[in-house]
């Protein structure tokens, strides 16, 4: 092999070895989220350290302002120093004149007095010595001492005018460490904490056409800050599901650290990946983003087309009715507990074969049709809770107008020796839209004893529970159907 050729070859090498190492100097500097959305976050930063053997001093001022104080974690990502920290101070103080004060103790600073003499305003700048603040973190505020011309005073000469304190981090809450080092070391240290401030929500679009049962879904994940920290150019992982969160925090801090030091994808993908972790599921947004501190930033992590969602009519002329041991609740009653609303429910599997197959998390769902000009209209929303790929999510999204239901007790005869029950009803179903057929669904409660039998029917029923059937019976345009039945209960 040439010389020449060896050397192209040992640079392109070394080349591959910069980017890596730039590639994971990059990735362990980014900032890292895992957000919960129960108001509160897992975040990984980096803080720069440079370190002797054994005990330092270190202050870290890049917390948020709702930090868990005692779920911090802090390490060297590249294993190569063994950190211990040893005492830990923390001050999130609201920046007030007497918390200035205290920083200048034993210090001598200018008061600005303002007087006025002959009608003329003049300024004096009067020099004085904080002998004490009346700072007292977390309790009430003692009257401040300050010496003027070598006298004690138990008030403030004037207007403190506070010198430049060379940057801002008495605004910020800030970590006072001491840290033992087994070794000297310039490093970039990752810090990982449970802080408030932060929550998530899930919210869904469905579009439907002005007929038919095939729709578009778009699903928006909606996240907010009011941590008091602005995260710049951060990963961002959101958990779904029911977490307990009244455990040690460290517990709740190392779990959502493995999910943060995963390798992120090579390449460009989705806006937001799935994947579940541990007994909840991971929502993973694709490319770093910047999340500002009182922000509320929206991201579209799911989006279907020709999804099958079909329109369910259910009238349950019962719902109202309660049982608390009244025989005949109905007749007590009369009309009062007759309800004529007919449910309008929309229904579709979360499946693949059904253009999704992904975790969807609990939200709100919105439902929009086109009428025949092709302008959408808000037609109800609902929300749905948790919901695992592969399972129904079924919304009611109102009452529809032009179907009718009533429903009356025709029946009632009971045998209290012979322990038994007749009850009969009739149910009648209108459709008063003009020249659409429909299918209404029919429920109808046996709450009275748990052993019963359907004794006549009109129409065919099926069991949905040990006390619930349901009927389903087509009706036309301008059509009324009757359902009756008979139930028997025995005791």
């Amino acid at each position: 092999m040439q010389p020449g050729s060896i050397t192209k070859m040992i640079m392109k090498k070394l080349t591959s070895v910069l980017l890596v190492a730039s590639a994971l100097s990059s990735a362990i500097a980014q900032p890292a989220l895992t957000i919960y959305n129960q108001n509160f976050a897992v975040v990984r930063d980096t803080v720069p350290l440079d370190l002797q053997s054994g005990v330092n001093t270190v202050r870290y001022a890049g917390a948020t302002a709702q930090v868990e104080p005692d779920s911090v974690i802090l390490r060297d990502p590249a294993g190569q120093h063994s950190l211990q920290i040893l005492e830990q101070n923390y001050r999130n103080d609201p920046v007030s004149q007497e918390l200035l004060l205290s920083l200048f103790e034993g210090k001598t600073i200018n008061f600005e007095k303002v007087r006025l003499k002959d009608n003329t305003q003049t300024t004096e700048l009067i020099p004085g010595k904080i002998v004490r603040s009346g700072y007292v973190p977390g309790g009430e505020a003692q009257q401040p001492i300050i010496e003027v011309d070598g006298k004690l005073q138990f008030s403030l000469p004037g207007e403190p005018r506070f010198p430049d304190l060379g940057d801002d981090t008495v605004l910020k809450p800030a970590f006072n460490w001491l840290l033992q080092s087994d070794k000297p070391g310039k490093f970039e240290a990752e810090v990982g904490y449970v802080t408030g401030g932060f929550d998530w929500s899930a919210s869904y679009n469905l579009v439907s056409p002005e007929k038919g049962d095939l729709v578009d879904l778009v699903g928006w994940i909606t996240m907010n800050n009011n941590s008091g920290k602005t995260f710049e150019n951060a990963k961002i992982k959101l958990m779904a599901g029911d977490v307990n969160k009244i455990q040690p925090p460290r517990l709740t801090l190392l779990g959502a650290a493995r999910a943060m030091n995963e390798p992120m994808p090579e390449e460009a993908g989705p806006a937001v990946t799935e994947k579940a972790f541990d007994e909840f599921h991971l929502y993973d947004l694709a490319r770093p983003t910047t999340l500002h501190d009182r922000e509320t930033k929206q991201v579209e992590f799911v989006h279907a087309e020709k999804m099958f969602a079909t329109t369910i009519y259910i009238y349950d002329g019962a719902a109202g009715v309660g049982f608390y041991g009244g025989l005949n609740q109905e007749q007590e009653f009369g009309a009062d507990i007759n309800y004529k609303k007919v449910a309008v429910v929309r229904e579709f599997v979360n499946a693949k074969t059904n253009q999704l197959g992904i975790a969807l998390p609990a939200g709100k769902l919105r439902f929009y049709r086109r009428d025949d000009d092709g302008q959408l209209q808000f037609v109800g929303e609902n929300t749905i809770d948790h919901t695992p790929r592969n399972e129904t999510v079924r919304v009611t999204t109102g009452n529809s107008f032009d179907l009718v239901g009533e429903r009356k007790q025709t029946n009632f005869r009971v045998d209290t020796g012979d322990k038994w029950i007749d009850e009969s009803f009739e149910i009648k179903l209108r459709n008063r839209k003009k020249d659409t057929p429909v299918e209404i669904r029919v429920v109808e409660h046996l709450y009275r004893w748990s052993n019963w039998s359907i004794t006549a029917k009109s129409d065919d029923f099926l069991t949905k529970d040990s006390q619930t059937i349901e009927f389903r019976i087509p009706v036309k345009p301008d059509e009324e159907r009757t359902v009756t039945y008979t139930v028997h209960y025995s005791w």
